[in-house]
């Protein structure tokens, strides 16, 4: 219950500050942080977003695939381990 609490005011203390916040980012007058953009801008940022999530997904894939592959080859060398009389019975 007293976890429930902290979630909910945790919740509400951020939802007014983003709401406390946000006017800010309007108070430019409409120019993005690089200044006023063009159409090309927007492309281009377009196509850097559309190479980088499928290179992202990518990579992250690899990285999976080797974490899973050292996970079964340690376990596989516990239950050799296991299986072995030279590590069983201590002293």
């Amino acid at each position: 219950m007293r976890a429930m609490r902290r979630l909910i005011l945790a919740s509400s203390a951020t939802l007014v500050a983003l709401l406390v916040i946000a006017p800010a980012a309007f108070a430019v007058g409409g120019e993005g942080l690089l200044g006023e953009t063009s159409d090309a801008d927007v492309t281009w940022g377009g196509f850097i977003l559309i190479i980088f999530f499928p290179l992202f997904v990518g990579f992250a894939s690899l990285l999976q695939a080797h974490l899973e592959k050292r996970k079964h080859a340690r376990d596989d060398a516990r239950k050799a381990r296991e299986r072995s009389s030279e590590w069983s019975g201590g002293w």
